[in-house]
């Protein structure tokens, strides 16, 4: 088909390009547009760059500057704090022990310091280290360890551990701390320093401490984590990409906004790294920046802002050296990229829009122009094509187009490609019947992979089906081994579809292999009794010790199989066979085996996990077993010695009539003895009755506390239970021990608060707990010493806590868990071994354990000890704190 278009309407263009006539047009608009607005932007953005950079960077600078301050203000105080506490005499540089609980106390209060310490020119060293949330670490020496240095874990409840650590005669004046404090003469903070502990940096501070005719007395010390600073810079934001971080005179980074560590652990040891050769790539460029720019850090003495470029962009740095400490030589370096300032430049992008919309509204009108002048002829063209695509229609035709050059050259372009085309299409329905047959081809292909797929989905759902009622049986459950052994092997058989399935043990000596099960699917029938040596299958064992599962294909070929060919595999006509090891415990204690026959069998992956699982439930089973049997021996045992208590019971009640009666009988005789009822006595007859009469009174104090101590076990007491005054039960108590304090001149009081509501317990057996304490205060109390009764509630009233206290002669930290045992006393080398029974602490711990309560003993050698009674109480009102002497 032939077409024409006319010339009239476009004869202004003809053969004038159509890409010269649309570059010149936009060219002109986009040249004028955009210069403009580009020569705008960029002189207002870098004015408004240059201000926000430097008004940033000052302020951030200047808060790091105060929060290094206020960290390094913190040590200052704390020394000097207790400096002040020192000159009104609350504490004693003399006297470290009294600093303990107060140095805790200030740990909690200031969280930055991680260790505080005390050290006199008496050679005395105390130290209070953070631990962890909840406990503190303390170390000593003094005159009490003979100058070692002890180390002791404190828990939340103020209760000592001591820990094996112990340096021998340690003296804390060769610190460095020590001797740069005394040299210093004034407070003063120490070079950083990574310990040898943990990676990390350190910083300690020191104040010596002089009485006041100008003597030493000694040296208090704060230890703190330089990581604290890196957690304040993290805090800090710094546009969006900048970074703050201190860097030592010497080049060595101290703390960065990053999350990386101003060190490197190496061989396990902290090593600390210079700023230029920090992982940060933007630290690490600043930091050689500055190197070059100063060859030594030190003449950066002032507020110095500088920039430089990185990776091609422009970046603002600020270098502040910090002020307040002479012996604190830092510089705070804020970097900050030029990218993060954009505040001033979307002011002038704004600008910008405004300009691109006026241009673009003059581009508009310009190209409504252009686009008259050339959709006319597109249009046609768009017409006459429109017609050409139907390719079904054999007449060939062309299109004919006149006017602006570049249309005729397309007309043309556009009749050849149609011709092309045509052939194209000719050829591409030969292609389709091509395809259209391999698609019925793949087609079948996928069907046959469907029905595949779905039969290892049915095969799966069988192996589910069998483990969930393997699961549920009561055989296993149980530990039944014949019947649940049974029960497994002809689940395994039926879903896997083979022949026969077998669990094999090993005998005790490990030497053969003893099939407990076996069933054969096509006979239905179970045997047992068959045997393999170890001998005989050396190959086949160590595979099926080492080796979790023996998948087996074809058993001919395979060598792990091969001892088992001529005796085993052909004579049963075995065509493929899987096996899997039983583990117990960690040990291979067997195998479950399954046999193929006639049809080969490629072992799926979730066959072979099916087996694997059947494995585990038989190992379940001999588990199940062998608890059943420890449960039972346990039974037996817990009856025999039922039985044993009982006779024990029987015994003790059956003594205490044979042995009380003549012993009562035998003190009677000696007390007439004694008062001389059958004739006169000599003074060596006498001694021999006192003697007597005392070994016979112990004896019997040992049997009747033996006996009650036997009641009370056998629950055989029961507490008359009664309202009684705190008070008044102190005071009785005291009183029965009185006689005995005075004979020693032991000075006796009780620190007990006022109005205290009344607690329920049994009068006399409290009364008797608290005898036996004092009674054994004063007995290891020396002459002109004290012991006392504390009574304090806890905090909710829950509780209230009676303490015997005495100033005796005390005990070690090792010999406190022999207390409460029956008949064992504690020796001392002053003392030697106290007279008594050794039940005495039993029957406290027993009776107040009967109420509900507890018992704690804490001692120190040499300087007395305290046994704390912690019973139930509840009160209402309010109470103060009174003191009777």
């Amino acid at each position: 088909m032939n077409k024409n278009f006319g010339k009239s309407s476009v004869s202004l263009f003809k053969g004038v390009p159509l890409s010269y006539i649309l570059v010149a047009l936009f060219l002109l608009q986009i040249f004028l547009a955009v210069g403009l607005t580009a020569y705008l932007s960029i002189s207002n953005g870098q004015k408004a760059v240059n201000e926000v950079a430097s008004e940033l960077r000052h302020q951030v600078a200047n808060r790091v500057e105060q929060n290094l301050q206020t960290y390094l203000s913190t040590p200052r105080q704390v020394l000097r704090g207790n400096q002040n506490i020192i000159d009104i005499g609350l504490l004693k540089m003399e006297n470290l022990t009294t600093w303990e609980s107060y140095l805790i106390k200030q740990l909690e209060i200031f969280p930055d310091a991680i260790a505080l310490t005390a050290s006199n020119e008496q050679q005395e060293y105390l130290a209070v280290q953070k631990f962890n949330d909840r406990q503190f670490l303390l170390r000593y020496a003094g005159k009490s360890t003979g100058y070692d240095l002890y180390t002791y874990r404190i828990d939340n409840q103020g209760q000592r551990t001591q820990l094996p650590e112990v340096i021998k005669k340690y003296d804390a004046r060769s610190r460095l701390d020590y001797q740069a404090a005394v040299t210093a003469k004034k407070f003063t903070f120490s070079r950083i320093f990574t310990p040898l502990t943990e990676p990390t940096l350190l910083i300690s501070a020191s104040l010596p401490i002089y009485n006041s005719q100008g003597q030493l007395l000694g040296v208090n010390s704060t230890l703190t984590r330089i990581s604290q600073i890196g957690d304040l810079l993290q805090n800090i934001k710094v546009g969006k990409s900048g970074q703050v971080f201190i860097i030592e005179r010497s080049g060595l980074l101290l703390a960065s906004s990053t999350t990386e560590e101003p060190f490197r652990v190496q061989n396990g040891k902290p090593i600390r790294l210079a700023a230029s050769q920090s992982g940060n790539s933007f630290t690490q460029a600043s930091a050689k920046y500055l190197a070059t720019k100063f060859s030594n850090f030190d003449q950066i003495q002032s507020l110095k802002q500088l920039d430089f470029f990185f990776d091609g962009k422009r970046q603002f740095l600020e270098v502040r050296p910090l002020q307040g400490e002479q012996n604190v030589n830092w510089l705070i370096i804020v970097a900050v990229p030029e990218a993060d300032f954009i505040g001033q430049i979307d002011r002038n992008t704004q600008t910008t829009i405004f300009l691109c919309l006026g241009g673009l509204g003059l581009a508009t009108l310009l190209g409504i122009v252009s686009a008259r002048w050339i959709t006319q002829p597109i249009l046609y063209f768009s017409r006459v094509t429109k017609d050409l695509a139907d390719f079904t229609n054999n007449e060939d035709s062309v299109v004919i187009v006149q006017g602006i050059k570049e249309l005729k050259v397309l007309g043309e372009s556009f009749n050849e490609m149609m011709q092309q085309l045509r052939k194209t299409f000719n050829v591409l329905s030969t292609k389709n019947e091509e395809l259209e047959l391999q698609v019925k081809q793949r087609t079948q292909e996928l069907k046959e992979e469907i029905e595949e797929r779905i039969n290892s989905e049915r095969r799966l759902s069988h192996h589910n089906q069998a483990l969930a009622e393997l699961a549920n049986h009561r055989a296993i459950s149980e530990g039944n081994l014949e019947t649940a052994f049974k029960i497994i092997t002809q689940k395994a058989a039926n879903a896997l579809e083979i022949e026969r399935v077998g669990v094999w043990l090993f005998n005790g000596e490990r030497t053969k292999l003893q099939c407990i099960s076996l069933y054969e699917r096509h006979n239905q029938i179970h045997s047992a009794g068959l045997e393999r040596n170890l001998a005989d299958y050396p190959i086949y064992f160590k595979t099926l010790v080492s080796a979790r599962t023996i998948a087996v294909t074809d058993p001919r070929t395979d060598l792990r199989v091969q001892e088992l060919s001529d005796e085993l595999i052909e004579p049963k006509n075995i065509i493929s066979l899987i096996d899997t090891s039983i583990s117990v415990g960690g040990e291979v204690v067997g195998t479950v085996l399954y046999e193929q026959i006639e049809t080969p069998q490629t072992w799926e992956l979730s066959e072979q996990n099916f087996v694997s699982s059947i494995a585990e439930f038989v190992a379940l089973t001999l588990e199940v077993c062998d608890r059943k049997r420890a449960e039972s021996a346990l039974h037996e045992a817990k009856e025999a010695a039922e039985i044993a208590n009982r006779a024990k019971n029987t015994f003790l009640g059956n003594i205490s009539h044979d042995l009380r009666t003549p012993l009562s009988s035998i003190l009677g005789i000696t007390e007439a003895l004694q008062d001389q009822v059958y004739g006169l006595v000599s003074q060596e007859q006498r001694q021999y009755l006192n003697m007597l009469e005392s070994s016979g009174k112990n004896l019997l104090e040992l049997i009747n506390q033996i006996l009650e101590l036997n009641d009370i076990e056998s629950s055989k007491i029961e507490l008359q239970l009664a309202t009684t005054s705190i008070q008044e039960l102190c005071d009785s108590s005291l009183s029965f021990v009185k006689h005995l304090a005075f004979q020693k001149n032991i000075q006796l009081s009780v620190q007990i608060p006022e109005q205290l509501e009344p607690i329920q317990v049994d009068e006399r057996r409290i009364r008797q707990v608290f005898i036996n304490l004092l009674t054994n205060a004063i007995k290891f109390t020396k002459e002109g010493g004290k012991v006392w009764i504390e009574v304090q509630p806890n905090s909710t009233n829950e509780y209230i806590f009676f303490s015997v206290v005495d100033t005796g002669i005390g005990m070690l930290s090792d010999d406190l868990f022999k207390l409460f045992q029956p008949f064992v006393q504690v020796e001392n080398s002053s003392i030697g071994r106290a007279a008594g029974t050794g039940l005495g602490l039993v029957m406290v711990q027993k009776i107040v354990e009967l109420h509900g309560g507890t018992v704690h003993a804490e001692s120190q050698l040499g300087k007395g000890s305290r046994f704390t009674v912690k019973l139930p109480w509840k009160k209402v009102g309010e109470w103060g704190v009174r003191t009777n002497y």
